[in-house]
Parts: C-alpha cells; structure tokens; sequence
C-alpha cells in the first residue's frame, strides 16, 4: 500500500492533451506574423530606386545637360567668352537706355556672336565641324570687336553727356581690353594651327604624287 502510494505522488503526471489549432487560428497567426514583419519591396522596384553608380553623371537628367561642362567654365577661353557676353549684354542695354541708341546693334551682334561661340566649344561644335576654320574666324571676330568697341566708346564719352552713354563707354573700354586679350591668344592658336597645316601639307603631297604615279602606269 505505501509503495503504490509513494508511486502514485512521486511518478510525473502525463502532459495534458490539447486538440490541433483549428483553420482559422492558423490563418489569424499568419496574419499576425504578416502585420508584424516589415513591407518588402518587389526586386524591380528596388533596381529602380537604387541606381548604379555613375548613372547620373552620365545622363544628367533635366537642365543639366544643357548647361556646359565644368572643365570648359575653368578653362581660359570659356572664362573670355562669357566675360564677353556678359559685357556685350550689359553695353547693349545701356545703349538703349541712353541717348546714343545708334549704337546698340554692335553690342548686340557681339553678344550673339559670343553666346554662340560660347556653346560651340562648350559642346566641342570645333572638333565635329572640322571644314570650318574656327581660330581663324573666332581671331577676325576678336580683332573687329575690339576696334567697334573702341571706336563707339569715344564717340559715347566725348559727344553725350547722358549717364547712360558714359556707363557704356566706359564698359566698352573694358570689353576692348577683354577682346584684345582674347584676339592675342586666338592669335597664338592660329599660328599653331597654320603651323599644323603646313607640316601636313607635304605629307599630303607625297600621296597626291602617289596617286597619279598609280594613275599613270
């Protein structure tokens, strides 16, 4: 009797039964478990929000790539041809305000003339259009820039006594120090391009000579 007592108290009672959770406690689970983990994004959307890297400085989006690029700002021409726009444009607008308006369409065809030339080495238009000779053309349009610009800024400070006629003399002194730089080193350049082109020029003869030697046997 004491040993079925002592067994009876010291044997551990079997686990209690439980029935098998039911199909819709399972689907609340779920749910819960989905509530809870955080929104995973599908692997396209995830491609297009993380772009690789250098994609934006190879198509910069918008504006940007109509502005020009960084390398030709810093550089000296690009430096003198915007400097001249800007003079060009300001020289124009105080001819307008002023009693001189006879001589605002110098300062305009120079601003148009410089804002072009500004964009055409900007996008490399130079190295495209190799038929046209751009430094000899860009020394002809420094050269007779700089003579207008000082021709009419004397006839604007000595026959006009007008704020406005001597604001754009006095700015186109400065625009005729600005194209005699820019004329002095176009003019550099074009001697290096002449130079260029009569190195080659024997070259080209040579096979020129060639040619009609092949052409005559």
């Amino acid at each position: 009797m004491l040993k079925l007592f002592f067994f009876f108290f010291t044997f551990p009672p079997p686990p209690p039964f439980r029935l098998p959770p039911s199909k819709k406690k399972k689907k609340k689970a779920a749910a819960a478990r989905a509530a809870r983990a955080p929104p995973r994004q599908p692997a396209a959307a995830a491609a297009m929000e993380e772009p690789e890297p250098g994609a934006e400085a190879a198509a910069p989006p918008g504006l940007r790539s109509l502005l020009p690029p960084r390398d030709f700002l810093g550089s000296r021409k690009g430096q003198l041809l915007l400097a001249e726009s800007v003079l060009s444009f300001i020289i124009f607008i105080c001819y307008i305000a002023s009693s001189a308006a006879s001589f605002m369409m110098a300062p305009l065809l120079e601003f148009l003339l410089a804002l072009f030339l500004f964009f055409a080495y900007a996008s490399k238009l130079n190295e495209k259009f190799k038929g046209l000779y751009w430094p000899l053309t860009d020394f002809l349009r420094c050269v007779t820039a700089a003579v207008i610009y000082f021709a009419i800024s004397i006839a604007a400070v000595s026959k006009y006594n007008d704020g406005a006629s001597k604001a754009a003399g006095v700015f186109g002194f400065i625009a005729t120090i600005v194209y005699a730089i820019d004329f002095y080193i176009t003019f550099n350049d074009l001697v290096t391009f002449l130079k260029q082109g009569n190195s080659e020029s024997p070259e080209r003869r040579k096979s020129e000579d060639e040619d009609s030697d092949s052409d005559s046997d």
